[in-house]
């Protein structure tokens, strides 16, 4: 009987999968099949270089090529001659003039709070109101405050970003979004020849921004660059008043215990304490009106959640009051004789967040005292779907295109936080 091969004596040995004919099929591995291994080889082992004191080793520098037994040179490191920029190497991080022994706790754009708006109150020291301030609501419920043809116009705003502007067929949120807000901040620049005081104020788009204070024991600081910010020659009047601000020294701040307050935050150790505002002394609108918040990554792990987005415009827009109640009455902590108001809008394209915030003291190391107020207003739907194409069912078209369950308060409230600050006493009803 002759010897059988190794793969059919394993074949053998065990039964395999029986095909139509009845036969088993033998399994062999990948070398057997002559398939190469994914497998990466291991690499090669670091040549050891002894150093015995008191002896020289013998090198092949002087050879100008390698010589198997002799040893690895070692030279000295080259430094350029001149200053270039990509040849230079920066200075360890404790030598650089900005390194300090105390950590600082930085939050920046990317950041993600895991409390979230809780995280976010708790740093600034700040009470949460829920809905828009009353002042707010009623430019937005006031029909003299609106837009001629408001509701058709921002139906066009919308198809614009979401079917006319691209090329493609579904358009990315990366690309609707921020056309869909300047389309909106358009329409209500339209209202400039009603209300001239809407001309004293600008857009900056990526000015940059830095606000350092003490929590308690903890170091933090804002740090970074936000999308659209819309300053103002003329800063926003108080929300609350005096008697709703000396009212908030009995609220307690919500704790989350056992989570550190840091969690989500930067620590590092190279930093600078000096205030940024984003712009250079004698800007004509040093006041910060607005700030916006696009969400608008196309990868969804990349996305920030509702309640961390929130988180994030309350940081960003306490910085911006902190810096300019410091510009205004120094550095000292102190309850501020005339708060600061500062708004701050946030969406996807689709959800809008609503934010405004009065910074009452720049007191913010105890728990004690006068506390910042915040009023928020989350998850606006300006529209439920947009359909793209249309959907056809039987030859029937059951979807057109366009969006689904429009919601035109949403864009009211959008258009009264621009107005708020601009629109005279008298306009209100």
């Amino acid at each position: 009987m002759a010897l059988a091969s190794g793969p059919a004596r394993r074949a053998l040995a065990r039964p395999g999968r029986v095909g139509l004919g009845g036969s088993a099929v033998p399994s062999r591995g990948a070398y057997e099949w002559g398939v190469r291994s994914t497998r990466k080889p291991p690499p090669a082992p670091l040549e050891r270089v002894y150093e015995i004191p008191g002896l020289e080793p013998v090198t092949y520098a002087g050879r100008l090529h390698f010589v198997p037994g002799l040893a690895r040179p070692r030279f000295p490191r080259w430094e350029p001659v001149g200053a270039a920029p990509r040849f230079r190497r920066p200075p360890p991080a404790h030598e650089h003039p900005l390194h300090r022994e105390r950590p600082c706790h930085v939050f920046h754009q990317r950041c993600r709070l895991l409390e979230g708006v809780k995280q976010a109150l708790w740093l600034t020291k700040a009470k949460l109101i829920e809905g828009l301030p009353e002042k707010v609501l009623g430019l937005a419920r006031d029909p003299r405050n609106h837009l001629e043809d408001q509701d058709a116009r921002v139906l066009n705003a919308i198809a614009h970003a979401r079917l006319w502007h691209s090329t493609e067929d579904t358009p990315k949120r990366k690309t609707y979004c921020p056309v869909l807000v300047d389309s909106l901040t358009q329409l209500c620049k339209s209202q400039i020849p009603r209300h001239p005081a809407l001309a004293r104020r600008a857009f900056a788009h990526g000015s940059s921004l830095s606000a350092t204070w003490d929590r308690e024991s903890i170091l933090l600081q804002v740090h970074g660059t936000s999308g659209a910010r819309l300053y103002a020659k003329d800063p926003l009047p108080p929300i609350a008043s005096r008697e709703e601000v000396e009212a908030t020294k009995n609220h307690v701040l919500e704790t989350f215990y056992p989570i550190s307050p840091t969690i989500g935050l930067q620590e590092c150790n190279l930093y600078d304490v000096a205030d940024d505002a984003g712009f250079r002394e004698g800007y004509p609108y040093p006041h910060p009106h607005t700030l916006y918040f696009l969400e608008n990554a196309n990868v969804r792990p990349r996305r920030f959640q509702p309640d961390q987005l929130r988180a994030k415009m309350i940081l960003f827009a306490f910085g911006s009051a902190l810096v300019q109640a410091r510009l205004r009455y120094g550095p000292e902590a102190r309850v501020l004789e005339q708060p600061v108001v500062v708004q701050s809008v946030g969406t996807d394209g689709r959800v809008f967040q609503f934010l405004v915030l009065q910074l009452n003291t720049t007191d913010l190391a105890s728990e004690e005292g006068v506390k910042n107020l915040v009023w928020l207003d989350s998850d606006q739907l300006l529209y439920k779907h947009f359909w793209c194409r249309p959907v056809i069912r039987k030859k029937v078209v059951v979807e057109p295109v366009g969006p689904v369950d429009f919601q035109p308060e949403t864009f009211r409230k959008f258009l009264a936080l621009y107005l708020h600050g601009a629109v005279s006493p008298d306009v209100t009803p």
